[in-house]
C-alpha cells in the first residue's frame, strides 16, 4: 500500500479555532458514573434478583446513551471545524485547484494533535481525546440527528464504541487524503463559553 502524500507549506497556514461545547453536564456526569458502576456490578454479581438485574440494565443503558450524545454533538463540532479548515484552506494560493478532504484535517486532529491543544484537553480532564475524536466522527456520521434512546437498540447503546470506531474508519477510508504536517497548519482549541468571551473582549477593543 502506497504512503499517503505529505503536505508541508513553506509559510505557516493558520486554521479556524476548534469550538467544543462542554464535554458533560453535572447530571449526565452522575449518569455515566453510575453506568460505570452498573457495568462493573453485572460483571461481578454471580446472584441477583430479576428486579436487581433490570434495574442495572436500566441504569447502564442510560448512561450509554448519555455518551453517545456526548459524542455526537461532539462530532458535530468537529465536522463544523473541519468544514471550515476545507474552506479556510481552499482560498490558499498554494493549494488553487487542489481539494484537501476533510479527513486530512482529521487525521492532523487526532495523530498530530499539537502540543497546546492536548495540554487544554487534559486540562479539562479529556485523556483519552483521540478515541474521543474518533468516535464522535463515527457517530455523527451515522445520524443527521441525535436519536432518541428508544429507536435505538439495546445491545447497541451497551457497545456503541464498537460501532462508532467502525463508522470512523468507514468513513476515514472514503477518501484519500493528503497528510498535512501539523506545524504547518496551527489552530487553537476553545471551549465555547471561553470563545465568546474572548470575542466580547476583542468588540470592546473595537
Amino acid at each position: 500500500m502506497s504512503q499517503p502524500e505529505k503536505i508541508l507549506v513553506a509559510e505557516s497556514c493558520p486554521l479556524p479555532p476548534l469550538i467544543l461545547h462542554p464535554f458533560t453536564e453535572a447530571t449526565a456526569t452522575v449518569r455515566m458514573l453510575e453506568s460505570a458502576r452498573a457495568s462493573l456490578s453485572m460483571i461481578r454479581e454471580n446472584e441477583r434478583s430479576d428486579e436487581r438485574d433490570v434495574e442495572l440494565e436500566r441504569r447502564l443503558v442510560e448512561g450509554r446513551y448519555t455518551e453517545f450524545r456526548m459524542l455526537y454533538y461532539v462530532g458535530k463540532d468537529v465536522t463544523r471545524w473541519m468544514e471550515q479548515c476545507v474552506e479556510a484552506v481552499a482560498r490558499v494560493p498554494e493549494f488553487e485547484g487542489r481539494s484537501i478532504p476533510q479527513q486530512s484535517f482529521a487525521q492532523m486532529l487526532i495523530e498530530q494533535t499539537p502540543d497546546d491543544v492536548e495540554e487544554k484537553l487534559r486540562s479539562w480532564g479529556v485523556v483519552e481525546y483521540a478515541r474521543i475524536f474518533c468516535r464522535s466522527i463515527g457517530i455523527y456520521n451515522q445520524f443527521r440527528e441525535v436519536p432518541d434512546v428508544g429507536s435505538l437498540q439495546t445491545d447497541y447503546l451497551r457497545y456503541y464504541y464498537r460501532y462508532a470506531d467502525y463508522a470512523y474508519a468507514a468513513w476515514r477510508d472514503l477518501r484519500k487524503a493528503p497528510m498535512l504536517e501539523q506545524p504547518s497548519f496551527p489552530f487553537g482549541l476553545f471551549a465555547s463559553g471561553e470563545y465568546a468571551r474572548m470575542l466580547e473582549e476583542q468588540w470592546k477593543e473595537v
